[in-house]
């Protein structure tokens, strides 16, 4: 049964990380870009996080704008508009749990994907900056081939 429902093509996603902050607004901005149309794409955290300058920068070069983003929790965003998602993808243990917490009463699939934090990255600015464009590259991968094998099309 599970390989059949991960077969299934999800129509929405919802990219949950900590801090809704940083891997989570990189996935769902790389996801939405891919499939603009094909699919409905959402971020959320387990706490509300800032809007992080170093996330906005990288995305930015690769012609994305996430400067905009506002951090949101699970709560926020179904008191907005509703938990009604086919796919959780979790970025984070803890917001894998919290997925599998809520997915009791959901039905939707959770995909856990682990995901560096690059907040801590030590170093001077471009050695963050790297720190942060592996994480979005990492993403960038996941995404292309767990989107490309679900057959969604980009139209």
């Amino acid at each position: 049964m599970a390989a059949l429902s991960r077969a299934r093509v999800p129509q929405s996603v919802l990219f949950v990380c900590g801090l809704n902050s940083v891997r989570s607004p990189m996935a769902e901005s790389l996801l939405q870009r891919m499939f603009p149309q094909a699919l409905y794409v959402r971020s959320a955290g387990v706490r509300k996080g800032e809007t992080d300058p170093f996330a906005v920068a990288v995305m930015a070069e690769l012609g994305q704008d996430i400067s905009g983003h506002r951090p949101m929790t699970f709560e926020e965003l179904d008191d907005w508009e509703g938990l009604n998602f086919d796919l959780i993808i979790t970025l984070s243990p803890e917001a894998h749990h919290k997925a599998l917490e809520l997915t009791r009463t959901l039905a939707a699939d959770v995909e856990y994907w682990p995901t560096q934090d690059p907040t801590g990255a030590e170093g001077n600015r471009e050695q963050k900056l790297e720190a942060y464009r592996e994480v979005c590259d990492g993403l960038l991968l996941r995404i292309r081939k767990r989107f490309a094998k679900a057959g969604v099309a980009s139209g």
